[in-house]
């Protein structure tokens, strides 16, 4: 539980710091970018301990399609919230089939999918 709520801490931060310029395209270039580097350190802060912590019960393919998960769970969320964009059906089905990859993922770890 650590590792995944790490990695939706980690996610949060990504996605403020790759998407949330969007909302202000007036601004310098350069000024966005260091603005964004700013807001990725503690995205970095919390993603390598959650694949530290995580590495072990969790193998790194395995870690890496959780965050995936957790990216675009996220993304949607900011997409809606933020972004005041809508998810589209198409959207929505590549959603589940990421859902549907993760569940494969973790087939061999009893108890984490029943």
């Amino acid at each position: 539980m650590r590792t995944v709520l790490l990695l939706v801490g980690s996610n949060c931060f990504m996605t403020a710091a790759w998407y949330g310029h969007l909302r202000y395209k007036s601004r310098a270039l350069w000024v966005v970018i260091l603005t964004s580097w700013l807001i990725a350190l503690p995205e970095y802060m919390l993603q390598v301990p959650a694949n530290r912590f995580g590495h072990g019960t969790f193998t790194a393919p395995q870690l890496k399609i959780i965050q995936e998960a957790i990216s675009i769970t996220v993304f949607i969320a900011f997409c809606l919230a933020y972004l005041k964009e809508p998810i589209r059906w198409n959207y929505a089905v590549s959603f589940v089939l990421m859902l549907a990859a993760v569940a494969v993922a973790m087939l061999d770890k009893p108890g984490l999918i029943r």
